[in-house]
């Protein structure tokens, strides 16, 4: 892969660069034609990260289908495929972690501890192995795309981060791997997320700005929905995931919410002005 890479740069042209864990889905697909559309060599990653998942996580159950993802790159003319195992991309018990302070152990990192460190660490680890000249996440993984903005500027990474919106069923659920998980009832329940998101960007609209209401109305939708069970609901900083007092700053209102077992994730951005960017 390194050679495969290196033969791209020295060629003069630019490589994009899509990292997944597989089970492809529309929100994928849609970081390839990012790629596709600004750089003339495209490469995706497929591996499912172990040091991302916690001991009682879905490792070991996570969706894996090699071959269907492979077909549907190939359609969509992705020019390398990079599919390496546990042993390729780890030295037995690795030592050598990257922990980003002040922002791995927010929103998702603070309910998966470790969570945010094996992102980190992996895609460290792939920017060296393809080395892009822009890579390419989706902001249904807000922290973690905030986190990774941080970690290329603080090692002066010669990699361009870009984040594309999140892309949604026809019902407005954000496309996720994990959505093969819910049952029917789940997948209906789950609908809640977006409704609660929306709701507060009707009252940001309205003129509330008061990060404490708007979180009451959307925590309270939640709760109201049976079988929904919430992680957390947040107004934070954008760019370092603190909590903010009102959204007329610039805001992320993030929330995170079970389903069975099945843990979601979805959000919006508001912009510094009040406009609201539903991504």
């Amino acid at each position: 892969m390194k050679g495969a890479c290196r033969e791209v740069t020295r060629a003069g042209k630019t490589l994009g660069f899509v990292p997944t864990m597989g089970a492809l889905h529309e929100g994928h697909l849609s970081l390839v034609s990012a790629s596709k559309s600004r750089c003339d060599v495209t490469a995706v990653s497929i591996y499912v990260n172990p040091l991302q998942f916690g001991p009682t996580e879905d490792l070991a159950k996570y969706p894996r289908d090699l071959e269907g993802d492979a077909a549907m790159l190939e359609k969509l003319g992705v020019d390398l495929l990079f599919f390496p195992s546990d042993e390729e991309m780890y030295c037995p018990g690795p030592r050598t972690y990257v922990i980003v302070e002040g922002l791995h152990d927010k929103l998702d990192g603070a309910s998966r501890p470790g969570h945010l460190r094996g992102v980190a660490t992996v895609v460290t680890k792939l920017f060296e192995i393809v080395r892009p000249d822009c890579a390419f996440f989706g902001q249904k993984d807000a922290a973690q795309a905030t986190m990774l903005r941080r970690m290329v500027r603080d090692f002066d990474m010669d990699v361009e981060i870009t984040v594309c919106p999140i892309v949604r069923e026809p019902d407005g659920l954000a496309m996720s791997s994990r959505n093969v998980y819910l049952t029917h009832e789940q997948r209906q329940q789950a609908l809640v997320l977006q409704r609660a998101l929306l709701r507060m960007l009707w009252e940001i609209d309205r003129g509330e700005r008061a990060s404490e209401k708007l979180l009451a109305i959307g925590k309270k939708m939640i709760a109201d929905e049976p079988g929904a069970r919430l992680d957390y609901f947040v107004v934070v900083d954008r760019d370092t995931l603190d909590p903010i007092e009102t959204v007329s700053c610039g805001a992320l209102i993030a929330v995170a919410a079970y389903f069975g077992t099945t843990r979601l994730i979805d959000n919006i951005m508001v912009a510094p002005a009040g406009s609201v960017d539903v991504r």
